[in-house]
């Protein structure tokens, strides 16, 4: 599959609040309808901690701390057409705002770690997920 198109570079958010984890279900495509992290394609010349700052802010209207990069993940695509996305995800902990859903997000709510992963439509970030949970414990152990 040898498309001549950008990969297109976007951060995400897991964001804690005590043991609870925000989510939102999706507004737009890809995976309209779904439940997922708040996240967002990062605008150019923009500090990725910045852009997940500014991404979680507008789809939650929650303003966070970022404390750290939780892995870098792909999402290639299955057929032509679709786009390439380099996601980059951190790991955050909420500092004030209630969720309301704005800009691509139809729902925004803090759930229970255990339903966040369950609610989750894509492995990856459920791996992200776990994986945050893990540096969010080495964090506020140190």
């Amino acid at each position: 599959m040898s498309e001549n198109r950008p990969i297109i570079a976007a951060v995400g958010a897991v964001v804690f609040k005590g043991s609870d984890v925000l989510v939102v279900r999706r507004g737009r495509p890809p995976l309209q309808g779904h439940w997922s992290i708040p996240g967002g394609k990062l605008d150019y010349g923009e500090p990725l901690a910045d852009a997940v700052a500014r991404e979680v802010r507008e789809e939650t209207g929650c303003e966070i701390r970022v404390i750290g990069l939780i892995d870098v993940f792909e999402a290639r695509p299955q057929r032509i057409g679709e786009a390439h996305y380099l996601l980059i995800d951190y790991v955050a902990e909420w500092v004030s705002g209630d969720p309301l859903p704005a800009d691509d997000a139809d729902e925004a709510e803090f759930v229970p770690f255990a339903e966040a992963l369950s609610r989750l439509a894509w492995d990856q970030t459920r791996t992200a997920l776990q994986k945050a949970k893990l540096a969010l414990k080495k964090a506020r152990e140190t």
